[in-house]
């Protein structure tokens, strides 16, 4: 294990959000002469202090990072990000966080939860509010992923890097024969969604600063918002179609979006196993949802049905976490059929949170290749993506991944009943937060506020753990992982 490169890269890391997670918010404070500038110029040479000073300890080393390397370099980042990216919250009078509640917001924020403990949020300063929706953003995508495309002009390789960090089960495929061209192609198409989605925004009805605020988290897949009642602030159809459509295409698989640029061309999307599958669920759910608001006479007409219903399906099974109306209180089994979707989640490859669709489909393959396996026991059955026929090790990782995130699920679960909450918001919690998903039901319906200080730190693990995929972060965990 190369110990000075990896303080090498951490110091790069700090630098690079120092300047990207700070400026901008420090603009925005000048802009609207909210009195939190010095809050961001504090942060900001706090950060980069802190990142040049390891860089410059080990500014000659030049090596090639391990697999072993590559996960511990993740997996500390995040950790301390987490911690950096709480200093802005932590400084500002306008909030009087404790160090508790300012990690766990940042978390949130930069692992795109979207779990809050903050109130008030209407009578925030701008650049607070700002900041906050700039850090699901970052996250979206990751860091990690744009300073991939610094690392090779450093001297650094950074495949590794790449492999920790990219979610779902094949993570060995480039869009394109460079890494850092990966990253850099990776960040256009990312940075072009959120223009388009913020001008959107802008046409139906959001101010400027509303309609970049929640482009950032739109695209991130994020769900902070700029207001208490979430998008359900604004009362308006127009902007829940384009949060609808543009959360979809945020959770589908950015290498397909790549694909389509490339081309100039959508067909491949209509051919690919994990998409049809993502529009199916999505396309079930919302059919279920729709009939069950429209006959239980919870909205007025079929119009208010159907957009609450799409909208509302659309941002949990994605992750986003975005809320038009109070869901928790929805009749029947729907708040708890929406848990489960957010739970499948997006496509792997997405900004979006979950196991994953494609994991998903795989487990329901093999299930039913076992179950024609009872009828031909000595049949040779592929399982199959389109025509492509999937490896065993694939199936194998994906039953593995899947009996650890209901392992650690059930475990933290347990966790959490043991500092004294109910069953309902201990489970809707940790659903919540394991997935990157955000509210939740029972006490956290609205804000994470009122838990305990153990319960936020428990919570904040499964954020890490989610952002993480699991594997990345508990890998560090094993004994095999430390030794020569």
């Amino acid at each position: 294990m190369h110990v000075s490169i990896i303080v090498k890269i951490l110091g790069i890391l700090l630098m690079l959000f120092s300047a990207l997670g700070n400026i901008p918010s420090l603009v925005v404070a000048l802009i609207y002469a909210d009195g939190m500038a010095w809050v961001f110029l504090t942060s900001f040479l706090l950060i980069f202090i802190a990142g040049f000073l390891l860089w410059l300890a080990t500014a000659r080393t030049r090596k090639e990072l391990s697999i072993r390397d590559g996960f511990l370099v993740v997996t500390l980042f995040w950790a301390v990000l987490g911690t950096a990216a709480c200093l802005p919250l932590l400084l500002s009078p306008a909030l009087e966080l404790s160090i508790t509640d300012a990690v766990f917001e940042a978390l949130s924020g930069l692992t795109t939860t979207g779990a809050t403990v903050i109130t008030g949020l209407d009578d925030l300063p701008k650049s607070i509010l700002f900041y906050r929706q700039e850090l699901q953003w970052l996250g979206g995508m990751g860091i990690i992923v744009l300073a991939m495309a610094l690392l090779p002009m450093l001297g650094i390789g950074g495949m590794q890097l790449y492999r920790a960090e990219s979610p779902g089960p094949v993570k060995d495929n480039k869009l394109v024969p460079r890494l850092a061209e990966t990253a850099k192609a990776l960040w256009y198409i990312y940075l072009t969604l959120t223009i388009a989605c913020a001008v959107a925004y802008w046409v139906a009805g959001m101010n400027a600063f509303d309609a970049i605020s929640h482009s950032f988290t739109t695209v991130a897949i994020g769900g902070f918002s700029t207001h208490d009642l979430s998008l359900g602030y604004f009362d308006n159809s127009a902007i829940e179609l384009v949060a609808i459509v543009f959360m979809f295409i945020a959770g589908i698989n950015f290498a397909l979006h790549f694909t389509a640029w490339q081309r100039r061309d959508g067909k491949h999307y209509l051919v690919d196993p994990e998409f049809l599958f993502y529009a199916f669920i999505l396309g079930t759910l919302s059919v279920v949802t729709v009939l069950v608001l429209y006959f239980t006479n919870t909205y007025s007409g079929v119009f208010e049905s159907v957009i609450k219903g799409l909208f509302q399906v659309i941002s949990m099974a994605t992750t986003t976490g975005f809320t038009t109306a109070e869901f928790s209180s929805w009749p029947t089994f729907l708040p708890l059929m929406l848990l489960y979707a957010a739970i499948i989640g997006a496509c792997a490859g997405s900004t979006g949170g979950g196991m994953k669709v494609i994991r998903i489909l795989l487990i329901f393959k093999q299930g039913y290749r076992e179950v024609q396996r009872l009828v031909h026991p000595k049949a040779v059955i592929l399982i199959k993506l389109g025509s492509n026929p999937v490896p065993d090790r694939v199936i194998e990782s994906v039953w593995g991944f899947f009996a650890v995130y209901v392992m650690v699920f059930m475990v933290m679960h347990l966790a959490l009943l043991a500092t004294g909450l109910d069953i309902v918001t201990a489970f809707s919690a940790v659903g919540a937060c394991l997935n990157n998903l955000g509210p939740g039901l029972g006490s956290v319906a609205e804000t994470y506020g009122d838990l305990s200080v153990t319960a936020k730190w428990i919570l904040c693990f499964a954020m890490l753990l989610g952002r993480l995929e699991v594997f990345t972060l508990l890998v560090l965990f094993t004994p095999m992982f430390w030794k020569r």
